[in-house]
């Protein structure tokens, strides 16, 4: 029992005889297979087990955006594009503000905010109640003789979900961008100009990694949007579910599993040991009031870290998704598309035809399960 919290209320009048913490327990969760339980004396223990209960809760997300120029085939060469065309700066727009990072001081995804060293501007934004940053990778540091870009690579390579822009008819290979976290696109291309109003008509299509679970909302048939503020609402919203699916795939679900077990493992260890201190037991020296499950939470840094400040909050549906966590299973690389309600798990380009899979209802304001 390391994946959760339960919660549980009991009416008295159930019982014939006041049942022991254990036959409660086990009425509560049949898999719990203890025999007794320590008792906990520390006064601040609701705290520490809040926090426990808390480590996942944050409003902020992140996105990688990559600019894919006519006849580009590789990574090379849409992390080398260093300039931005009228269209692509109006796409940003539809996304969010342009903001100048030295100074900023709400949600930086990451990004430095001091001494310039992620470039002097990126794309930020609000939307029901949550902020996002994107990882704009024309505006992150360009490093002249790096064909890799290893400073624009360093963030759009650890974002979850990207978006690309396309210009032209070169398809995007998501297998192309090289990354052990990337698991979703959204590729969003412009077709033409409104004959009528002169605004930009987008085609949107999205592709992921086999083992993530369909998510909503679903495309349009077709999959073109006129309204800059539905294409708003419609590409935000599918950017935050599909980051949520993203950490129901096995690679995520395994790392969210251990995170949680080495948790709850500090938890217990620092429950316990206070207890003892509380109660007096000379061989238990005091700990230091800011240990505990609180800086577990707040670790050393690398792969784990990321993660566990990444998790917070997203297995939280920014929709209803419904979707069942998907148990088992070996991971994949393969790329799956949506396409005519189904998901297609053959790799390969992405079409920009596409439609959208078997996912939830449309997109509505944001409820969070409880």
């Amino acid at each position: 029992m390391k994946e959760c919290s339960l919660h549980g209320v009991f009416s008295v009048s159930l019982f014939p005889n006041i049942p022991s913490a254990v036959e409660l327990a086990k009425m509560l969760c049949n898999r719990v297979t203890v025999s007794k339980f320590e008792v906990v004396s520390y006064l601040k223990a609701p705290e520490l087990i809040t926090a426990f209960d808390e480590h996942r809760v944050s409003p902020n997300f992140k996105f990688g955006v990559l600019y894919q120029k006519d006849g580009q085939f590789t990574e090379e060469d849409i992390l080398s594009n260093d300039e931005e065309s009228e269209e692509f700066k109006e796409f940003l727009s539809v996304l969010g503000e342009t903001i100048q990072l030295q100074g900023f001081t709400r949600f930086r995804g990451g990004l430095d905010v001091s001494h310039g060293q992620t470039g002097s501007e990126a794309v930020f934004t609000s939307f029901h109640g949550r902020e996002i940053m994107f990882h704009v990778a024309t505006k992150l540091p360009f490093t002249e003789g790096d064909p890799q870009q290893l400073q624009r690579k360093r963030h759009i390579g650890n974002d979850i979900v990207a978006l690309v822009y396309q210009e032209g008819q070169t398809p995007f290979l998501s297998d192309i961008i090289k990354s052990h976290f990337l698991h979703c696109f959204l590729v969003v291309r412009g077709i033409q100009r409104g004959e009528e109003t002169g605004e930009a008509v987008y085609q949107v299509s999205v592709t992921a990694r086999e083992d993530v679970p369909p998510f909503g909302p679903v495309l349009p048939d077709p999959p073109i949007f006129t309204d800059r503020s539905l294409l708003r609402e419609f590409l935000l919203t599918k950017l935050i579910n599909a980051e949520i699916s993203c950490y129901k795939a096995e690679q995520f679900s395994r790392l969210e599993l251990r995170t949680r077990s080495s948790l709850l493992d500090s938890l217990q260890a620092e429950l316990t040991t206070r207890s003892q201190c509380m109660m007096g037991d000379p061989s238990v020296s005091a700990l230091p009031s800011s240990e505990g499950v609180r800086g577990a939470s707040e670790g050393s840094g690398g792969f784990i870290e990321n993660f566990k400040r990444a998790i917070r909050v997203r297995s939280h549906s920014f929709e209803t998704l419904g979707v069942p966590r998907k148990i088992g299973g070996t991971s994949s690389q393969k790329p799956k598309t949506e396409k005519d309600g189904e998901s297609d798990k053959s790799p390969g380009p992405l079409l920009t035809d596409s439609l959208g899979a078997t996912e939830l209802k449309d997109q509505a304001s944001p409820q969070e399960e409880t």
